[in-house]
């Protein structure tokens, strides 16, 4: 049973993107970097993966200095400081410590003592279930405006001898603001206008990380059988973004932009191949970013955004599939 629900409803709230913002740690460690120590090459990298470089943060750059650095760009996108937001959540797999949160240190930051922060995991989809979790308590009128967050250190859980992994992933942060603001339900409207978000504990073993403190009382490192992930990826994609269209009485045709999760340039293309929709509307960030799980979708947004494909009234689609498996999608009239 589909249990997702559609935010178009005449006379309701909508959740309106009104700030945009990332952050890259300055590191960048190329193909060719990676070929000193490695047995592999730039081409058996970009071949099959469509990654040529990744951000690496430095020492003292843990997910919360990421995590507030694109906070305060997103903030000062939206003429908005800390005292203005009510919400906070973060979606990370890398947090910097079991607790607190990563999104109560950012608050801190932020100057922000009242309202909710939290801390929200999915892996690569968690910054779509944090838009989606962020949408419900805006449109509930509980809250005016959430500060979302997707922010990793995936260099912290990876196997440096391990050229299955370790060439997939960097480290990065990407942050949106929105806005609760009245809508008269129609798709045309600007905001959120549904979300879908699925899972399936079964596939554990096909990607996680092997540790953690109530099993190993480690950090672990990050395994991934990368050909059923694949196999599984393009479906379950498929899947909810088809949902979203149909929530919305929407079409492949009429979208203007197809921003997906930035794991592999193959499941990029098929995904959109899959569902019909143009090469010339998918953004595509991984050739310089890699994975950085749940800040993928934010920092390609933004790269989209600052070189003017991304316009105020466009229909844009994000989608992501993770460890779990979960997978997510929301449907966004910008």
């Amino acid at each position: 049973m589909d249990r997702s629900v559609n935010n178009s409803t005449p006379g309701k709230l909508r959740s309106v993107v009104v700030g945009l913002g990332s952050y890259l740690p300055k590191r960048i460690v190329s193909n060719v970097d990676l070929e000193k120590s490695l047995d592999t090459t730039d081409e058996w990298i970009v071949q099959r993966t469509g990654i040529k470089q990744r951000h690496v943060a430095a020492e003292d750059e843990p997910t919360s200095v990421l995590g507030f650095n694109a906070a305060r760009a997103a903030l000062a996108d939206a003429g908005l400081t800390g005292s203005d937001l009510d919400l906070v959540i973060v979606a990370t797999a890398t947090p910097d410590y079991t607790f607190p949160a990563v999104a109560t240190q950012i608050q801190a930051s932020l100057g922000m003592f009242h309202g909710a922060a939290f801390d929200m995991q999915a892996v690569c989809s968690g910054f779509v279930y944090a838009l989606a979790t962020a949408d419900k308590f805006l449109i509930s009128g509980s809250h005016k405006r959430a500060l979302v967050i997707g922010a990793e250190t995936f260099s912290r859980l990876l196997d440096w001898k391990d050229r299955t992994t370790c060439v997939l992933f960097g480290d990065g942060a990407g942050a949106i603001v929105l806005e609760a603001q009245h809508s008269s339900g129609s798709a045309d409207d600007r905001g959120v206008l549904t979300s879908h978000l699925r899972s399936d504990g079964r596939h554990r073993e096909k990607l996680y990380v092997d540790g953690g403190p109530s099993s190993t009382k480690t950090t672990g490192h990050l395994r991934m059988a990368g050909r059923e992930v694949f196999r599984h990826a393009v479906g379950m994609v498929a899947d909810v973004v088809t949902e979203a269209f149909a929530a919305t009485g929407t079409t492949a045709q009429q979208l203007d932009w197809f921003v997906p999760h930035q794991a592999n340039r193959r499941i990029i293309d098929a995904s959109a191949e899959k569902l019909g929709i143009a090469a010339e509307k998918v953004v595509v960030t991984v050739d310089l970013h890699g994975n950085t799980s749940a800040a993928s979708i934010p920092l390609a947004l933004t790269v989209a955004r600052d070189d003017g494909r991304i316009k105020k009234g466009d229909l844009v689609m994000i989608e992501a599939m993770g460890g779990g498996f979960t997978w997510a999608s929301a449907l966004i009239r910008w």
